[in-house]
């Protein structure tokens, strides 16, 4: 692992609700490195999954900056966040967010389409060795709804890696998985580390945390160890 690659100072993030304002995340600094591998674990409403958010540029923080790599993501309006996302971030919803209408192949050619950072004669290519990848090529021409809850959370993982992206974030990606395909995800996710990604990931599944390289605790939206 390299030096810092992302680093969040001083973060807040506040929601305003009928109850009055919820403070999600209070004075959050942290750092990661290239090719860090990193759970980010916490009971529910610890602000585990803000924090995911912030990073993928997906919210913006109340007070505070996030800079990955030498981009700042306050200096940027929606329209380049998107587009530098689309370039930087591979994000793994817990719940897949598959286009249902679109088969798996095309679900992957989606993001590319839309980055347009892979050149269009590699695309396939590249599509077929990923879903071979994470061990469903044979799938690439069903519908999510033809595949298993394992399958397409590989197939969102692959959706995740199309643009080859230096960040992968998983918001609890075992989290409807047995527990065979879960370890078969989790050893991706330390592969895809070792080849130089950092993978951040949220988990409320304590079996994994000794295969992380650092474990960031969150508590009540502060950080307690990191």
């Amino acid at each position: 692992m390299s030096g810092s690659f992302l680093q969040l100072r001083e973060i807040d993030k506040s929601f305003s609700s009928p109850a009055g304002e919820f403070h999600a995340l209070k004075s959050v600094n942290l750092d990661f490195s290239e090719g860090e591998y990193a759970g980010i674990v916490g009971k529910s409403g610890s602000g585990k999954s803000t924090l995911l958010n912030l990073i993928a540029g997906l919210d913006h923080p109340t007070r505070g900056e996030i800079t990955i790599g030498n981009q700042t993501l306050a200096s940027m309006n929606e329209s380049a966040l998107s587009a530098w996302r689309g370039k930087n971030i591979g994000i793994v919803f817990q719940f897949f967010q598959l286009m249902p209408t679109l088969t798996i192949v095309e679900n992957l050619l989606l993001p590319m389409d839309f980055v347009n950072k892979i050149a269009a004669q590699e695309r396939n290519d590249r599509i077929i060795g990923l879903l071979g990848e994470v061990g469903i090529a044979h799938l690439g021409n069903k519908l999510p709804a033809q595949l298993s809850g394992g399958e397409q959370q590989r197939a969102a993982i692959a959706r995740a890696l199309v643009n080859d992206p230096p960040i992968i974030i998983a918001d609890e990606p075992t989290g409807n998985l047995d527990s065979e395909t879960s370890m078969n995800i989790i050893n991706l996710f330390e592969r895809l580390s070792r080849n130089g990604k950092t993978v951040l990931i949220v988990t409320h599944d304590t079996s994994y945390e000794s295969t992380f390289d650092r474990l960031v605790r969150l508590k009540d939206g502060r950080i307690v160890s990191a």
